[in-house]
């Protein structure tokens, strides 16, 4: 397997875990161990579309349980002799071995999967990535003729993770109780976006910046109606506390 790996940096890390259970985006090459229609092939991965249920790999890292994810898309991008090239967008944890050999099954031939590659990875897309090579030959730039152009261009800033998710702007006089791990409360939110009770929530500055990533308590219209009370709760502080200034009442 080859293609997108999201790689974080320093405070960034703690991002990961929110990002590894974004959805995913394949191409994946099958060979079928038969010939097949291709009328009969649309067929069968239609049929794969929506929910299906896995039984992971004897050879993976998980427990070998059952589990349902959800396939969004799949499209035949090519088909010859017994070699299938497919689109496939997914949950993460769909695993495309296991796919390809239930499709073969359905199809009544059997299959496996011979190549897979990972496209993109919530929202992290191949065509945004760069490679080992050049980012060896950034890294060797800038230590060797302290050039960080190549460097900065290929770092992504991590608030640029967050894109996926709703967001809240904290006043300034919120923002450094909420990097000490206080929640975020109806008087302290500027503006924010459309979002649901239970939902993930990146709560930034009005510059932008990211403070800390929190699940909501409420819900967006629930909110617009708020003059007290509890907005989110913490989940991770990406902010170091003392940036802004303590709020203190009177000013």
């Amino acid at each position: 397997m080859s293609g997108v790996l999201p790689i974080s940096l320093e405070n960034a890390t703690k991002l990961n875990v929110f990002l590894t259970n974004n959805d995913k985006e394949y191409i994946c090459l099958m060979q079928l161990h038969g010939q097949v229609e291709r009328k009969r092939l649309l067929e069968v991965l239609e049929e794969f579309r929506g929910r299906v249920y896995q039984r992971p790999p004897v050879r993976s890292s998980v427990k070998r349980r059952l589990r349902v994810r959800e396939v969004r898309e799949i499209e035949l991008l090519d088909a010859k002799d017994r070699l299938v090239l497919m689109r496939v967008s997914s949950d993460a944890g769909t695993y495309m071995r296991k796919l390809c050999h239930d499709m073969g099954l359905v199809l009544g031939v059997g299959a496996h999967m011979r190549e897979l590659r990972r496209t993109r990875s919530g929202i992290f897309h191949e065509k945004h990535a760069v490679t080992l090579h050049q980012l060896s030959e950034a890294i060797f730039l800038w230590r060797r003729c302290e050039r960080e152009d190549e460097l900065k261009r290929m770092l992504t800033p991590t608030e640029f993770g967050t894109c996926g998710m709703p967001k809240i702007i904290a006043s300034n006089g919120a923002v450094d109780s909420l990097t000490h791990g206080a929640p975020l409360m109806a008087p302290g939110v500027l503006a924010y976006q459309k979002f649901l009770e239970g939902e993930r929530v990146a709560i930034i500055t009005n510059k932008g910046e990211l403070i800390a990533i929190s699940t909501a308590l409420v819900d967006s219209d629930t909110l617009s109606y708020m003059e007290k009370g509890i907005v989110a709760k913490i989940e991770r502080v990406f902010m170091e506390s003392g940036v802004y200034p303590k709020f203190r009442k009177g000013n």
